[in-house]
């Protein structure tokens, strides 16, 4: 606090594909302010707010920088708050990111090169950033890596089995969701208890979609890789497909490698095999036996991953649910448990029906747990760090 008129807070925002996100914390105590989103960007912006902070007006229709804009000056606008800082979740950080970082010119720049890595996100995460600078110059602003949760993983977890000259050069698995996991391993004793330091997958099943292996809350493996194209189906993404496949659509169907691109990060997945939605709840809902076929695929492909992490982990004592669909699809975490059965994973149906925060049957080996994702809360927190690390070094 700077007096005691003025509350200090810290901004998060997650730049999406259509939305922004945004979340402010009270500074020193990081209690939540204030929660929203504006959704339908370049279309009909619409704007979702809870907390006790209100912010007045609406944002016009508007791209992600008119979203910014309009964020920053309602927040001026609310008597006694002090906005110090600005923390932005950043998909992807390569090799040299690790770690949150305070943002210049140079750090853009170094960020701007991993856009082929994340290209679907990492332009929109960095227009945030541009936003912010440009409407309010001066705030401070760090960038929050979704990759770094993962950068810990053993070596061979991380390598590909390719020449090794490339992988020196920073062609490694890098892993994705990492905001989401660190909240999850933040949270994990006070949901697991003891378990929270065992052997655990997180299962961050939204539109985007991965898993985690966690041996005492520290990331050992994960299913996305290079990109976050890889591991399970999604939304719109295939997840991992042969690499033959993609040599096939270039050299013997003619299509260019942006075609392909295309193909599998926006035609693919639950709207491509479905050839409907990508919206879980709409196939759960429809009887078109495509749409059934896309949701066992979606689930079929959840096991088998999670069979190769629980490999990787030596077995498996907890299992956590969390974001859009692992909160909100009952019927797909059952499917998926009961898949999991031989690794002893068995769900009570009345607890997941009712959306508990424990939904395992009493004395299952494996505990199964729904905990809600929150990328911008540990977004905060890096916030809050960094600074109080730049005043111990004076």
């Amino acid at each position: 606090m700077t007096d005691a008129s003025a509350t200090d807070a810290i901004l998060a925002i997650n730049a999406g594909s259509s939305s922004l996100k945004f979340a402010l914390y009270e500074a020193e105590s990081l209690a939540l302010l204030c929660r929203g989103g504006v959704s339908g960007l370049g279309a009909a912006a619409r704007l979702e707010i809870s907390g006790p902070l209100a912010l007045t007006g609406a944002p016009p229709d508007c791209d992600h920088a008119g979203a910014v804009a309009w964020l920053l000056d309602a927040l001026r606008r609310v008597p006694g708050l002090a906005v110090r800082a600005a923390g932005h979740r950043v998909v992807h950080g390569g090799r040299d990111f690790s770690a949150p970082v305070r943002i210049d010119d140079a750090v853009l720049a170094r960020l701007d090169r991993l856009v082929p890595l994340a290209p679907a996100h990492q332009p929109l995460n960095l227009a945030g950033l541009r936003a912010v600078a440009e409407v309010w110059p001066g705030l401070p602003q760090i960038a929050c890596f979704d990759t770094a949760f993962h950068r810990g993983q053993p070596r061979l977890a991380q390598l590909f089995p390719i020449p090794r000259a490339l992988s020196d050069e920073g062609l490694l698995r890098y892993g994705f969701h990492g905001l989401s996991y660190e909240h999850i391993a933040t949270v994990l004793p006070e949901v697991a208890g003891p378990r929270a330091e065992g052997r655990v997958i997180v299962a961050h099943l939204g539109h985007g979609a991965s898993l985690c292996a966690l041996r005492n809350r520290r990331s050992i493996a994960s299913t996305m890789g290079l990109t976050a194209l890889d591991g399970l189906m999604m939304g719109t993404r295939s997840g991992s497909v042969d690499p033959g496949l993609v040599l096939h659509l270039i050299g013997e169907r003619g299509l260019s490698p942006g075609a392909v691109a295309d193909l599998l990060n926006a035609r693919s997945g639950l709207l491509g095999v479905s050839g409907i939605s990508d919206d879980m709840r709409v196939l759960q809902d429809s009887d078109d036996p495509r749409a059934a076929e896309a949701l066992d695929l979606f689930a079929y492909r959840a096991v088998r991953e999670a069979g190769s992490l629980v490999a990787a982990l030596g077995g498996l004592d907890a299992l956590v649910f969390t974001a859009g669909i692992g909160e909100n699809a009952p019927r797909m975490r059952a499917t998926i448990a009961s898949n999991l059965a031989a690794f002893g994973v068995a769900l009570d149906p009345a607890r997941n029906a009712g959306g508990e925060r424990c939904i395992s049957r009493a004395g299952s080996r494996v505990a199964v747990y729904v905990v809600p994702a929150n990328e911008e809360l540990p977004i905060a927190r890096a916030v809050v760090h960094c600074f109080a690390e730049a005043t111990s070094r004076g």
